[in-house]
């Protein structure tokens, strides 16, 4: 039992920190700064557009999102390790060839389809593992603490970075951090494992309890696709997901109207708040249920980018205090979102059914910073952005009040198991 608990833990640790360096994503903003200065100063470093400055990040969201289906696929039939792998080898190639090219179609080639491929592979092959070794009663917490590393790794990204950028320049740093996530993906790949053919937790063996029943039928992918709760938990991923990724890129260029070169302080603080969001979100939901603590998460998320509107860029600490209360609540989303698929769905074909769920993260990643961008370069004021993102996040608090199991539409629908579509899709 002892064997079986550390082992456990040791994915998980695993896990974290292979989430730790994957996590460079969401310091994206501190990149965007450094180009847009040589844009904007017309040093012929990076001759694009400033609407086309989100563009890798968009690319990326939604290589990375559509990416975690085949890579989810991957880690369920063969191995959490060779995906794990296979994440940081792209990983590595993307930040290298950027580091060889500034020109637009080389971020988009290497930040975001190289390095967006292997974000999927090396997130979907992480919480896999992790969760299948733990009792139900806890896969929001085990499910935060894997994910906390991604929202966590900018507190050491966003200095480092600046650090790196200001002696070696922009893309030297990016060669320096794609040889050494290469490396480090690597070799934490090695202690993923998944449980052992048939593994059931011994907290779990003999439960009679509902909760238990619901968990124990797995889906296959095409009978996911035919419930109507996954069609809310995606849009709802895709809206929750979208507005704070739309404010997490652009963080950085609010906070230097104010801060100046420290605004990476920002970045690392609401990596803070994104990493302490999946950690606090996965525990509560555990006691108070997915539903409702998404309901609680978009309300306030809602309202707390709504008092961006009032706040000015000379507001430091109230810049601040919304920046980590935003990263909280979009941190959130990463926790509760692979819990309850793997509470609705089961575990068989959790992989590539959370690689489906995850697909509404990079919709939404593609479509809200893009939006944004484009208001702020047509407005001169991101206000209208964070009023349609406000609004949107009220309209997915009202979905997910309406979420039931799809256990609970199965019993409404006895044929629906009885005529199971193929697993393949």
């Amino acid at each position: 039992m002892n064997q079986i608990k550390n082992l456990g833990w040791r994915v998980t640790m695993a896990g974290l920190g292979i989430n730790l360096a994957l996590g460079i994503l969401y310091t994206w903003s501190i990149f965007k700064m450094s180009i847009k200065e040589s844009i904007v100063a017309g040093d012929g470093l990076f001759n694009w557009s400033l609407s086309a400055l989100n563009d890798p990040y968009a690319v990326c969201c939604l290589t990375f999102a559509f990416t975690m289906i085949f890579a989810g696929r991957v880690q369920d039939r063969i191995s959490p390790r060779v995906t794990a792998v296979i994440g940081g080898i792209l990983t590595g190639l993307g930040l290298m060839l950027i580091s060889c090219s500034n020109a637009w179609i080389s971020w988009i080639l290497g930040f975001g389809i190289f390095m967006g491929m292997g974000l999927g592979f090396g997130y979907a092959s992480a919480t896999p593992p992790a969760i299948k070794w733990f009792p139900s009663a806890k896969t929001g917490m085990i499910a935060g603490i894997v994910v906390a590393g991604f929202g966590l790794a900018s507190v050491y990204i966003a200095p480092l970075a600046i650090f790196l950028i200001d002696r070696i320049g922009l893309s030297q740093s990016m060669l320096v951090f794609g040889i050494a996530f290469l490396v480090i993906v690597s070799a934490l790949a090695q202690f993923l494992v998944n449980p052992p053919e048939g593994y059931v937790h011994p907290e779990e063996a003999g439960k009679k309890n509902n909760f238990a029943a619901s968990s124990s039928i797995d889906f296959a992918p095409g009978q996911m696709l035919r419930t109507p709760t996954f069609y809310k938990l995606w849009i709802i991923f895709c809206i929750a997901s979208g507005a704070g990724l739309m404010i997490i890129g652009g963080v950085a260029g609010m906070a230097k109207q104010g801060m100046g070169q420290t605004a990476w302080v920002v970045v690392a603080l609401m990596a803070v708040g994104n990493a302490s969001g999946r950690v606090i979100a996965g525990i509560l939901s555990d006691r108070i249920g997915r539903a409702n603590t998404l309901f609680i998460m978009l309300i306030f998320q809602s309202i707390v980018i709504f008092s961006l509107l009032f706040i000015s860029p000379a507001q430091v600490m109230l810049l601040v205090l919304a920046a980590m209360l935003i990263g909280f609540n979009y941190g959130t989303n990463l926790s509760l979102f692979p819990s309850v698929t793997k509470d609705f769905f089961g575990l068989k074909n959790f992989g590539v059914n959370y690689g489906l769920v995850f697909s509404a993260w990079g919709v939404g990643g593609f479509i809200f910073p893009r939006v944004s961008q484009m208001i702020v370069a047509y407005t001169n004021s991101p206000k209208m952005a964070y009023i349609l993102a406000s609004g949107l996040l009220l309209m997915g608090a009202v979905f997910a009040l309406m979420i039931k199991s799809p256990v609970i539409e199965i019993q409404e629908q006895p044929e629906f198991m009885a005529n199971p579509v193929p697993e393949e899709i």
